[in-house]
């Protein structure tokens, strides 16, 4: 399991479509192929948002929310930048795409997330 943090949380927007999601254990599963799945302890659910760029401190700009759906761009300087969109299916399950470009390189992620329960 891999601990995130969301790199400037006290100033980042509140998002309506990140507000039925809760922190604690989150499996994401790629889609695609090669995709692999792995777990995040989420401690404040922005962590989604920023999935490649989880350590770097950067800069995100709202392109849209909704109750159930969010769409931000992120500048990371040096270390890269993204965009991320973020549907809720339910409280415990959403889907992720995102795009960008991290350590040089561009990456693309898609993946499906769901809550299992409290951090261990």
């Amino acid at each position: 399991m891999t601990a995130a943090s969301w790199a400037g949380a006290a100033d980042a927007p509140k998002l309506a479509a990140l507000q039925t999601l809760e922190p604690g254990e989150w499996e994401l599963r790629g889609r695609g192929k090669g995709a692999e799945t792995r777990k995040l302890c989420v401690s404040d659910v922005r962590q989604l948002l920023q999935i490649r760029h989880a350590r770097a401190s950067c800069r995100s700009f709202v392109v849209s929310d909704e109750a159930q759906a969010a769409s931000i761009t992120y500048d990371c300087a040096a270390a890269g930048n993204g965009r991320t969109d973020l549907r809720v299916e339910t409280a415990r399950l959403i889907q992720i795409s995102s795009q960008g470009v991290a350590d040089g390189a561009p990456f693309v992620f898609v993946a499906e997330g769901r809550r299992i329960g409290a951090c261990r």
